[in-house]
């Protein structure tokens, strides 16, 4: 059986931790076979009392500190501790399926892949009617188009990119490790390098991770905003638009549909109208995408999906559209 290290970066995690390592706990995979690296940023939030307590009582969980505090840096102090034939990368964010682990390892060696992952569910920790709008936009296809991990497939499919990977260790010695200019967006980076030379990535239909979504509106905000900043940022670091799909760059192109005509419009008032009809057939869209939701649960309520819609995409092309004029920190 393969030894596997499980790396996870970690800051300021005390609302998630123990409930991601209690679930790490109940893997079916043999704990004897298993190390976990819990990479710290130097919480302060009282994570690492949570962490230290789990450590103290199981050895094979081990905490390491990473002084840079961000994710690639987090991934890559792990990688270089770590022991295990296999890496799997996982997130505070989430729980783990009892049988995550070993399904994972069992396809990434039956399919002789360079990387797995599984459909990752998304849900909230708060119910409330705001929260539970927000989890379902994040589910749905126009709320995150065509990221079949999010929303969901019918069979093994080959793909650019998994949340939560599941490695080799010799992917690392091929490719080296993550990019720690990126401060987000390091795992589909480097996963375009394994696919750009061929490599094989697959998703399997499994749900067999839940993550918790932000649950409020000015959460979602300022994640979504990070997110389409780091879009635009990543190509600029990378030099390269092959990371991305058009998909992550269609919410600036929308906030583009409606500044640039405004600006024009300064010195030809008409062309006001292309930024009416835009915003105009966005909410017609929107519309139709909450009524469609909203015939599936009952629950919801119409106004705070719409609301979510609207925070999701504008906050992420308005961050893309601050990525122009950015430039990344070396």
């Amino acid at each position: 059986m393969k030894t596997v290290s499980v790396i996870i970066p970690c800051r300021n995690e005390s609302a998630n931790a123990a409930d991601c390592i209690e679930s790490i706990l109940k893997q079916d995979y043999p704990h004897s076979q298993m190390e976990v690296l819990i990479v710290d940023g130097m919480s302060t939030d009282g994570t690492r009392e949570i962490l230290n307590n789990y450590s103290a009582k199981y050895d094979f969980i081990k905490i390491i500190d990473n002084q840079k505090f961000i994710v690639p840096t987090a991934l890559n102090i792990g990688i270089q501790k770590s022991i295990g034939e296999i890496i799997i990368r996982l997130d505070m964010h989430t729980i783990y399926a009892p049988n995550y682990i070993s399904t994972l390892v069992s396809n990434l060696l039956k399919l002789n892949a360079d990387n797995v992952g599984c459909v990752c569910k998304t849900d909230v920790k708060e119910l409330t009617p705001k929260s539970l709008a927000i989890k379902n936009v994040l589910s749905s296809r126009f709320g995150v188009g065509n990221s079949s991990f999010r929303v969901g497939i019918d069979e093994v499919q080959k793909t650019d990119t998994v949340p939560f990977g599941c490695y080799p260790r010799q992917i690392f010695e091929r490719f080296g490790l993550f990019n720690e200019r990126l401060v987000r967006n390091q795992d589909i980076e480097f996963n375009s390098r394994i696919t750009n030379s061929g490599g094989g990535i697959y998703l399997l239909p499994d749900e067999l991770c839940t993550y918790y979504a932000r649950a409020t509106f000015s959460a979602l905000a300022k994640n979504s905003y990070s997110n389409g900043l780091w879009n635009v940022l990543t190509v600029k670091i990378t030099n390269s638009l092959s990371t991305f799909s058009l998909r992550h760059f269609v919410p600036m192109l929308f906030v583009l549909s409606i500044i640039l005509p405004l600006i024009v419009a300064t010195l030809f008032c008409p062309l006001a109208l292309i930024s009416v009809c835009s915003a105009f057939a966005y909410l017609i869209f929107i519309t139709i995408a909450s009524l469609q939701l909203k015939s599936n649960h009952k629950s919801l309520k119409i106004k705070h999906l719409l609301m979510s819609f609207i925070v999701l995409h504008i906050s992420y092309g308005v961050g893309s559209f601050i990525g122009i004029f950015t430039i990344p920190k070396r």
